[in-house]
């Protein structure tokens, strides 16, 4: 029997019931919620729908498909990691804030691709975007404060735009259903900047980067999980085979590498390398082929392991030692083993090492590309994944727990941290030994084999190439000093720019006014003067009059009537 339960409901009811729970119990239910959650979707069968309808439209509340109960596992796996990793939360209302957040955040991913239809879908897109920022809210420092309402501003034009969308979409054609929508009409383009704000595209990305380093260890685990994800699912359900994404996604994989290069903060490189991994999503979304949206969606739910288990373990470094920054750390492997240990398995996943879990998704991409004819796409790809292992795979690892001595000396992160990154850990390398295990639940059959000797070769000759050069740029001296700094991109444009013009807008505005004001005072003085001068005390009419003038002027006046009258 399917069943008829709403993926999302179950962790909406759990983050009702969080504030009303303390202690242990808190610690069951909330590991109960992804794990009933996921035996609830596990009963979904391909084709259920759950609809109900509202002022003449049918909102279809679930519509259970292969792509998206694919997405409807991989968010319960991420939320069961990412509630593991935050159970050591004690200060009770952080904790019960983040818990409480983070529920209704998972629970509203999960109503977003489970949504049928525009109306739905743009209801969680909001929750999604409000649930979220307490995430980031929670950490208690202006920064992060300033950076989470930054970040919801953004995110709620996101959802205007979508809503727009929506609408123009039901009057142009009566039909509010979420499938293939295109680049046709405004509709489609409203759409698809709603979504290009929410997957972080090149010129509106900077949320991300802003406000993920400013996250608490455990908040920035649940937000890598979920928004971006959402994005790449919309793109996948609504966008398919649309070009435009093919060189969207190229952009996105290559330009984030050098602003990691240089970034001192650990965290914000994650960010950067967050939006270089997305970039291999979109990239294949837009050739649209069996291989290439498989590819993509493969490396979302790869994306969900390997960058959280990095989060985790940046996460785990901050919340031992206070800081992220590559210039304050180095030598921790000496009392953070485990952390170590588990730091280098994210670096060689997201790095496309064979036999971890990146080398199996991101394969199929590259070689969609290549069967599709995209040679020089294919060529920026192959340098964006060269940029992956230097920024992500070596810089993360190496500054954080090896590089110069800081003289930190730490201990391991609480146990409720080391076994999440473990369950992360364990899911990187099982995927990438027996791929089958996530091609079998593919939204397309695949028939690929990912470890031929052609591409394991080429991989590994990549590695060794981006490792060399590394080492190259490190003993001649060329490689970026790690320093504090603040590094603006995009961003400088409504942190500096926007305020900057609004500035000297606000002058000339004042100077206008100014002008304008004293020259219509300027006659209104006049005017007034003017008069006084004629109805004043000593005006012209305030004089006393002879009677007989008078007369005169009144007969004067009534023959001039009198003539006017007469015509």
């Amino acid at each position: 029997m399917p069943t008829s339960l709403p993926p999302f409901a179950i962790f909406f009811a759990g983050a009702l019931l969080v504030p009303f729970v303390r202690g242990w119990p808190r610690y069951v239910l909330l590991l109960a919620v992804p794990v009933l959650g996921a035996l609830n979707v596990a009963g979904i069968q391909e084709g259920f729908g759950l609809s109900v309808g509202i002022l003449g439209y049918e909102l279809s509340l679930v519509r259970a498909d292969r792509l998206s109960l694919l997405f409807g596992y991989l968010f319960h796996l991420g939320a069961f990691i990412a509630i593991l990793y935050s159970l050591h939360l004690k200060k009770e209302d952080s904790a019960t804030l983040q818990h409480t957040a983070a529920l209704v955040y998972a629970g509203s991913g999960l109503g977003a691709v489970f949504a049928g239809d525009l109306i739905t879908l743009f209801l969680f897109w909001e929750v999604l975007a409000v649930s979220s920022v307490f995430l980031i809210f929670a950490r208690g420092t202006e920064r992060a404060r300033s950076a989470g309402m930054r970040y919801l501003v953004i995110q709620v034009v996101s959802g205007v735009a979508l809503l727009a969308g929506a609408m123009a979409r039901a009057a142009q054609t009566g039909d509010i259903a979420f499938n293939h929508i295109g680049l046709e009409g405004l509709a489609g383009w409203l759409i698809f900047l709603a979504i290009a704000v929410k997957g972080a595209f090149p010129l509106v990305h900077n949320w991300l980067t802003d406000t993920y380093p400013e996250s608490t260890p455990t908040g920035t685990v649940f937000l890598s999980a979920f928004t971006t994800k959402v994005a790449v699912y919309a793109l996948a359900r609504g966008f398919p085979e649309t070009e435009l994404l093919i060189y969207v996604g190229a952009v996105m994989a290559c330009y984030p590498i050098f602003f990691a290069v240089i970034e001192n903060d650990l965290r914000r490189v994650l960010s950067y390398s967050m939006i270089n991994q997305i970039g291999f999503m979109v990239c294949g979304i837009g050739v649209g082929t069996a291989k290439a949206v498989n590819g993509a969606v493969a490396h979302a739910f790869n994306d969900v392991l390997f960058k959280g288990l990095l989060f985790m373990s940046m996460g785990a470094v901050l919340y031992r030692t206070g800081t992220t920054k590559a210039s304050e750390l180095g030598g921790l492997w000496r009392t953070m083993k485990w952390t170590t240990a588990l730091c280098i398995v994210g670096a060689a996943s997201i790095s496309a090492v064979p036999l971890f879990n990146g080398f199996v998704s991101k394969a199929l991409i590259m070689s969609a590309l290549l069967e599709e004819h995209h040679y020089w796409i294919w060529l920026a790809m192959l340098f964006a994944s060269a940029g992956v292992v230097e920024h992500a795979g070596i810089k993360i690892p190496f500054f954080a727990f090896f590089a110069h001595d800081s003289g930190i000396r730490t201990r391991e992160p609480p146990w409720n941290m080391l076994a999440a990154m473990t369950v992360g850990a364990i899911g990187c390398v099982a995927i990438g030994s027996m791929p089958w295990l996530l091609y079998d639940l593919l939204p397309f059959d695949v028939d690929y084999n990912p470890y031929d000797v052609t591409h394991v070769v080429t991989q590994l000759q990549l590695l060794a190439f981006a490792i060399g050069a590394v080492v190259l740029f490190r003993l001649a001296r060329i490689y970026p000093d790690e320093i504090r700094a603040v590094n603006l991109d995009v961003e400088w444009t409504y942190r500096k720019l926007a305020p900057a013009i609004v500035r000297r807008l606000g002058s000339a505005i004042r100077a206008a006014d100014a002008t304008v004001r004293g020259a219509v005072l300027g006659g209104v003085n006049w005017a007034l003067g003017g008069a006084f001068r004629h109805t004043g005390p000593h005006g012209a009419l305030a004089r006393s009059w002879p009677t007989g003038s008078m007369v005169l002027w009144v007969a004067v006046l009534l023959a001039a009537f009198l003539i006017l009258r007469a015509f």
